[in-house]
């Protein structure tokens, strides 16, 4: 079974939203792991909008990368600029991917503008993570 890891800066967004969506299309095919390389806490509005979805993010945890220091991934998705820059050296012969994702947690405006914005990025992960499992995960 492929290993797959989601590497975010704080492993409260859009890591978490990726997680979710590549654990759905995936099924059995993939263990899905993310992890930050700082940990921020699962952000709510992820959680919420990820509901709206049918995706539930209310039991998942912010994990550090040191965490998966010894398991040897088949892909490492870095899904921001910071964490594909600022990643630690991992020795395993994983493919690394990169597609940087705005950071929804950094919307400003009121409430629904913020929230649109959480949407806009889900969709997004949605769609880039779909493909990534149809590609990658199950031929």
């Amino acid at each position: 079974m492929k290993k797959v890891l989601i590497l975010c800066t704080g492993n409260s967004c859009r890591s978490q939203i990726a997680e979710g969506y590549l654990r759905y299309f995936a099924g059995d095919h993939a263990q899905i792991f993310s992890a930050g390389i700082e940990t921020h806490g699962v952000n709510p509005k992820a959680i919420q909008i990820m509901a709206e979805d049918g995706i539930d993010l209310s039991g998942h945890t912010s994990n550090n990368i040191d965490e998966y220091a010894n398991i040897d991934f088949d892909y490492v998705i870095t899904v921001c600029d910071n964490a594909k820059e600022n990643c630690p050296y991992f020795p395993t012969k994983a493919v690394k991917l990169h597609s940087n994702f705005p950071d929804p947690a950094k919307a400003t405006g009121t409430e629904n503008q913020v929230i649109h914005q959480f949407r806009i990025v889900r969709d997004m992960i949605k769609q880039y993570s779909e493909s990534f499992v149809n590609e990658h995960l199950k031929k």
